[in-house]
């Protein structure tokens, strides 16, 4: 049997073109495909060849989900791995993000940031 792959994540958020477009500058990844989509809103997927993330939002943005980490089901963060590390934050720092929670430990070294959405995202590099 061959293991299952994931595909994509699909995330909440208040801007999907400009969330894909950070995307894109910050991780080398292309528009995949963008519309329209359920409930009157509109998602933009962005990624790679095997894998992306959807970013979606409504017409009428709800309210912000409590701390993800004590929400059932709630979105603690989403990792990305890249092959500069240093690199990717340096662009992470010029886009007016701030980097924490740095580590350096097997297998790999580390950062973290938030959005303006509020979701977080560890960068990663594994080389």
């Amino acid at each position: 049997m061959v293991p299952g792959a994931l595909e994509h994540v699909n995330v909440t958020v208040s801007d999907p073109r400009k969330t894909a477009d950070r995307l894109c500058e910050l991780f080398g990844w292309k528009i995949r495909w963008q519309g329209s989509a359920i409930h009157g809103g509109f998602t933009v997927h962005v990624g790679a060849e095997d894998s992306y993330l959807a970013v979606y939002s409504k017409d009428t943005p709800g309210d912000p989900a409590a701390e993800s980490y004590f929400t059932r089901g709630g979105l603690n963060h989403i990792g990305i791995t890249v092959s500069d590390l240093d690199a990717v934050e340096a662009k992470v720092k010029a886009m007016g993000y701030e980097p924490c929670n740095h580590a350096d430990y097997d297998p790999g070294r580390r950062f973290y940031f938030d959005d303006e959405d509020g979701i977080e995202f560890e960068v990663v590099s594994y080389g």
